[in-house]
């Protein structure tokens, strides 16, 4: 769970400001999108070598980049 104590002298917009920060580092709003909805493991297996293939075609470009 996230909390966020009100500093002394400190805005709430300004508290507020930080709890969202918070939020999205954690990955909380993005744990709450994926669960909002069932996604058959099917899917989630395929998405995941999508991800997969994407990243190493990623690198392997930053690779052909570098070198100098």
């Amino acid at each position: 769970m996230i909390k966020v104590q009100v500093r002394p002298n400190e805005s709430l917009e300004a508290a507020l400001r930080r709890f969202k920060r918070n939020c999205n580092r954690s990955g909380l709003f993005a744990e709450m999108k994926d669960r909002s909805f069932f996604t058959k493991p099917t899917t989630v297996r395929r998405l995941a070598g999508i991800e997969r293939y994407r990243l190493v075609r990623r690198s392997e470009r930053m690779r052909r980049n570098a070198r100098f």
